[in-house]
């Protein structure tokens, strides 16, 4: 054992402890992947990360790193907060990217990440703007002062849920069948299965069946009324050790929700989604599609904890 660098970010929020926490050890040289899955068990944490150099593909390709993503029982080959709250360990611990924006390697491929200081939401929500007299208020509460916003990969599989894989859903979730105004396939790595209800308020008050739902990623969500500080609700579930398991914030379930809903125009060109209401979390999602369509997921993160794990 010997001891690596070590950071657990809360990432998609500015306020300490009020988003989605990853554990990042910076340096996962020579660990076995069984090492890697023990060690993000033992975090209990929904995720943990390994960042490696770049395999020799991958230096070629232009990544900065490469990052293994862990949650409890499997590796994901790619995930949104992980994502996001190794770039800001990686970029608080000194590295460097090679160019504008930071290139991560991971199980999906090259995922880019850039810096930005402002971001501008659909004409309901005004502009959510960090740098200044917001930005000093994150950092006196110990919030980062650069958002950070990664390109959503492309979906690897897309379009309707079957019928029957949606009236269990309604049935998991308690609703009726009527209250899922549209469903698709956002499968990024995680096999999401989304479905958009009438409003947010829908979204909060689901009380899902873990026995019905067990096996299922499904992200659910739901439009705030115009004017509302977030232009959407969202809420995931998936399967955990022990029955189904509610994600604070879900970065790779918002990127294919973003592709989804802004494809089929359900939803504008710029938006801010709110995750983690029910589980008294306050995470909020930067989605936009930018002028050549790639849409890019956002936010804010925060380092809680930075020191050394023997491993």
């Amino acid at each position: 054992m010997k001891p690596r660098p070590f950071s657990q970010v809360d990432v998609f929020t500015a306020t300490p402890y009020r988003g989605n926490p990853v554990a990042v050890v910076l340096d996962g040289s020579g660990l076995s992947t069984a090492e890697m899955q023990h060690f993000t068990h033992w975090t209990n944490l929904s995720e943990g990360t390994f960042v490696l150099p770049p395999t020799e593909a991958g230096r070629a390709a232009g990544a900065d790193y490469q990052v293994r993503i862990f949650c409890p029982g499997r590796e994901l080959p790619f995930a949104g907060h992980p994502t996001l709250g190794t770039c800001h360990a990686w970029l608080e611990a000194g590295g460097v990217p090679a160019g504008a924006d930071v290139v991560q390697e991971c199980g999906v491929g090259l995922v880019r990440i850039r810096r930005q200081g402002t971001f501008t939401a659909g004409p309901s929500q005004g502009e959510r703007t960090l740098p200044g007299a917001a930005t000093r208020e994150a950092a006196e509460r110990g919030g980062s002062d650069t958002q950070l916003a990664f390109a959503a990969p492309p979906l690897l599989r897309s379009g309707s849920l079957d019928e029957a894989d949606v009236q269990l859903i309604a049935r998991g979730l308690g609703i009726d069948r009527s209250d899922i105004r549209a469903h698709a396939w956002c499968d990024n790595g995680p096999k999401w299965r989304g479905v958009l209800l009438g409003s947010a308020a829908q979204v909060l008050a689901l009380k899902p069946d873990a026995a019905v739902l067990a096996g299922l990623d499904i992200g659910v969500v739901g439009p705030h009324s115009a004017g509302s500080e977030a232009a959407f609700e969202v809420r995931a579930f998936f399967p955990g050790n022990s029955g189904l398991t509610e994600d604070p914030v879900t970065g790779s379930l918002n990127a294919a929700l973003g592709q989804w809903l802004m494809g089929a125009g359900l939803a504008p060109e710029r938006y801010v989604a709110a995750q983690g209401t029910a589980m008294d979390r306050a995470g909020r999602v930067f989605v936009e599609r930018d002028a050549e369509g790639t849409v890019w997921v956002g936010g804010q993160s925060v380092t809680c904890i930075s020191g050394q794990v023997r491993l």
